[in-house]
């Protein structure tokens, strides 16, 4: 509705204006609880699987266990370089640089 008087017309907009705020605060609750969760455990997340993982990262520990013993019986830098760009896992990637390392640094001394 129309009004001619202008204070009242001011308090209608601070009123309208103090409500845009509380809603825009209200908002940023809102989105800072959900973005800032507190982070579940893996295990409370992944219960029907996680017997499953468990199981495939005894596997990988296994089998990086076994490249370990592999490269410890090769002596070449060219070998261990082809095994190097072959590798897929970054577990793996970072044995075979070491072992890369630990070469280099016998032929050093």
């Amino acid at each position: 509705e129309a009004t001619l008087d202008l204070a009242e017309r001011r308090r209608i907009r601070s009123a309208i204006r103090e409500l845009q705020r509380q809603e825009l605060e209200r908002d940023e609750e809102t989105l800072a609880s959900k973005r800032f969760r507190p982070e579940r455990s893996h295990r409370q997340d992944d219960k029907e699987n996680w017997p499953q993982s468990q199981r495939l990262e005894e596997e990988q520990q296994a089998a990086l266990a076994a490249l370990s013993e592999q490269l410890e019986a090769i002596t070449s830098v060219e070998e261990l370089t082809k095994l190097l760009r072959a590798a897929g896992e970054y577990e793996e990637r970072k044995l075979i640089r070491a072992a890369i390392r630990k070469l280099r640094a016998e032929e050093i001394e």
